[in-house]
């Protein structure tokens, strides 16, 4: 067995094996603490969503960062839309996500003249030119207060956008309150607000497809629901660790096929030639002694060799009557 073990074959193998077990095991690790990031965000939601609506001023201000501890947090504002400003978002899907069209973003202009970015909803393209400024919902006129879900500003490393410059007036990539601010030359509270209902309230004519948010009943604390519905980052690790288990199990089953396999070929090679005993070997001789006899005896019932005999019998007498005379 440690002849096999120290072959060059089995070195690496086993090398290889020995690498694998660890970094299973860091991979399990890696998705547990994902599983662990999941299920805190999750609760974080699910207690944001519950909570009581607060004035935007009390969690942002401009030049702030929303922080994600806050996100979805029902946040009000009470203001006046700036239509002038508004501008749309491109590259973004409806609600059942087959369709691309724009998210909609007027600004609000609160009371001590700051902005805030409220994202109105979901609106179609143009259909003639999709890149065109598409047919947007009306706008109301006076004040109004504005009640929906706290987001933090989108920027390229988290959404993986990047806001492309040279676009059509009016258009952006990214719904950024550090962007829109140099735009409108003036304060934007950090973030934006995700629009779900206003007072008074829209009419269907200013009205456009509002974004979805997080479902708060399928939001929990609970370990299982960040697992069902919520990823599957818990079943990953159980999975790597299971494989890392399964190793040196895997690598014992091959060794030992690998150590069967040559002791059987060292039988084979091994294997005495068979020698006959003295008892099989008469009994091949009488046998064989046996069978020329009975070759012999067919040979002497031959009708040619009896011929032969009749005629010798018969010239017999004439050779001894000529013997005779003389």
């Amino acid at each position: 067995m440690l002849r096999i073990l120290l072959t060059r074959r089995w070195v690496i193998l086993t090398l290889v094996f020995a690498m694998l077990i660890p970094v299973m095991y860091l991979l399990g690790i890696w998705q547990f603490h994902r599983y662990q990031q999941t299920n805190r965000s999750d609760a974080a939601t699910a207690q944001n969503l519950a909570a009581a609506p607060v004035p935007i001023d009390r969690i942002s201000r401009p030049g702030a960062t929303v922080p994600y501890s806050e996100m979805y947090r029902h946040v009000t504002a009470t203001g006046v839309f700036d239509v002038r400003d508004q501008y749309v978002i491109r590259n973004r899907e409806d609600n059942s996500g087959d369709n691309e069209g724009y998210y909609l973003v007027t600004p609000l202009i609160l009371a001590n003249g700051d902005a805030v970015l409220i994202a109105r909803g979901w609106v179609a393209p143009n259909g003639v030119d999709a890149a065109a400024y598409p047919s947007v919902p009306g706008t109301p006129t006076g004040t109004v207060t504005v009640f929906g879900r706290l987001a933090p500003d989108e920027t390229t490393a988290v959404t993986g956008i990047h806001n492309s410059g040279g676009l059509p007036p009016h258009q952006a990539m990214l719904i950024n309150s550090t962007l829109e601010s140099r735009i409108l030359n003036r304060p934007v509270v950090a973030g934006y607000i995700a629009l779900v209902s206003t007072t008074p309230q829209l009419s269907s004519a200013d009205s456009a497809q509002v974004i979805p948010g997080p479902n708060a009943a399928s939001a929990s604390t609970t370990d299982d629901m960040a697992v069902v519905g919520k990823g599957v980052h818990l079943p990953y690790a159980i999975q790597w660790w299971l494989f890392a288990a399964m190793v040196p199990v895997g690598w014992f089953f091959l060794f030992r096929r690998d150590v069967r396999d040559q002791r059987g070929e060292g039988r084979q090679k091994a294997e005495p030639v068979p020698v006959k005993t003295v008892a099989e070997y008469m009994a091949e001789r009488k046998a064989a002694q046996a069978a020329a006899a009975a070759a012999s005896g067919a040979a002497s019932d031959d009708p040619a060799d009896g011929a032969a005999e009749s005629t010798a019998d018969t010239t017999t007498p004439a050779a001894s009557g000529v013997g005779a005379k003389e």
